[in-house]
């Protein structure tokens, strides 16, 4: 918890790197191969045109849903 790590998110034609903080994590499967972990990340210190970018990516994907 409260690790801090970069983040590379493709955002359809576009990349962006942001810094995220693990805010929650806990196991969710456990078998013999491997371990799944389900993490909640806050972004941290994100620079407005990179926040710019993500918005603008959950606009087009709200759209894209729209009937």
């Amino acid at each position: 918890l409260d690790a801090i790590h970069d983040f590379r998110l493709e955002l359809g034609d576009r990349s962006v790197v942001v810094k995220g903080r693990v805010v929650h994590s806990h196991i969710s499967d456990v078998d013999p191969d491997h371990v799944t972990y389900h993490s909640g990340i806050e972004f941290v210190d994100v620079p407005p045109r990179v926040g710019e970018a993500i918005d603008e990516f959950l606009a087009s994907i709200q759209r894209d849903r729209e009937p």
